[in-house]
């Protein structure tokens, strides 16, 4: 005999503990675009999906048309994954995956654990670009869908990145340091910018952060660029890196030293 009492309000069913609980419902999102080859966003060749909306505001941003979500391209999971899959075979032939980066995919973890999840059950490698600052957004159930994090560490003193982002650092550590908890593979992200980001007592201070978290399999220093500056114009926002130029390779050099002589990997 089926039962026909429903539930109380507010009730819902408890998740499964193993994380492969399948996200079915299309769940509605905002993207901003798409890259079919990535070769710099995890390992092998990568479908990047680039979600709209962040709470950042970094000095350096080459995105700015991804800061509002509403501003993006509406659509579901279903669609999106549909759209995955017609690469699939490609992606795992060329030992990659999915990427999924921003703006900040955090920003919409709904949709974004959607992806995930749909993107295991096909077998892909899954990789979340972010800044950490919304971690709180990823529970343990879509985490268990990322095979990868690229976590965007832009600096390490709560001046410092408060300056250059707008927001506090203090939950992106709290974050780095429950993927090590977690034993979650963390690639590291560092944006050098000559005046703002070159301190290297500050340098130094994260690349020792970073080995005793355990779990970072590599470190990406990054040279600043102004690629995305025209979009600043157009957004009407103004620039203030105009008269910064790209850190010479000496400097480069003399950043990814540092991560070198605390035993990381640099890339």
């Amino acid at each position: 005999m089926v039962s026909t009492e429903r539930p109380p309000a507010g009730y819902s069913p408890a998740r499964k503990p193993s994380g492969l609980r399948a996200v079915r419902p299309a769940i509605r999102g905002w993207i901003h675009s798409t890259e079919t080859g990535g070769a710099v966003d995890g390992p092998g060749i990568r479908y990047v999906l680039f979600l709209s909306g962040c709470l950042l505001r970094c000095a350096y941003c080459h995105n700015p048309d991804t800061w509002h979500m509403h501003h993006g391209k509406p659509t579901t999971s279903r669609e999106v994954l549909a759209e995955i899959a017609t690469y699939a075979k490609f992606l795992m032939h060329a030992k990659g995956g999915v990427t999924l980066s921003g703006g900040e995919p955090l920003v919409q973890p709904d949709f974004t654990h959607a992806i995930l999840r749909g993107c295991k059950e096909m077998g892909l490698h899954t990789a979340l670009d972010t800044s950490g600052y919304l971690g709180l957004h990823a529970d343990d159930y879509l985490l268990a869908d990322v095979d990868l994090v690229l976590l965007d560490i832009k600096a390490f003193t709560e001046e410092t990145y408060r300056a250059l982002t707008g927001v506090a650092l203090q939950p992106t550590l709290d974050f780095a340091e429950r993927l090590a908890r977690m034993g979650k593979p963390i690639w590291l992200r560092y944006v050098l910018v000559p005046g703002l980001t070159d301190k290297f007592d500050e340098i130094a201070g994260l690349a020792a952060f970073a080995a005793r978290l355990g779990n970072v399999e590599r470190v990406d220093v990054l040279p600043f660029h102004k690629m995305g500056e025209y979009k600043w114009a157009a957004e009407g926002v103004p620039y203030t890196l105009t008269d910064t130029e790209p850190p010479s390779p000496e400097l480069v050099d003399r950043a990814r030293a540092v991560f070198r002589d605390h035993g990381l990997t640099v890339a």
